[in-house]
């Protein structure tokens, strides 16, 4: 197992990034020098990270999510961390 995260990373099980077991093993965002806990789907070679669009739902029942760009960091959260906040 490597240590690197992936590039782009989702939660949404449907999406092509989705990636159970870097998810499982708990991933912090820091998005323009602050952590955001309620990320979506996160980019950081493109600098993006998408997050719900308050309590809207689409015609499927899935969140709408919104897009914000601007500098995006990711590590690996210590394991007691990963434990308190499931995260993208």
């Amino acid at each position: 197992m490597t240590n690197a995260l992936p590039d782009r990373l989702s939660i949404d099980p449907d999406s092509p990034y989705y990636d159970e077991t870097a998810i499982g093993e708990g991933v912090g965002v820091r998005f323009k020098g602050a952590e955001k806990t309620n990320v979506e789907e996160y980019c950081v070679s493109e600098g993006w990270i998408r997050v719900q669009a308050g309590k809207a739902r689409d015609r499927k029942g899935k969140p709408l999510t919104i897009k914000l760009k601007g500098p995006v960091e990711v590590w690996r959260k210590a394991p007691e961390e990963a434990a308190d906040t499931p995260s993208a």
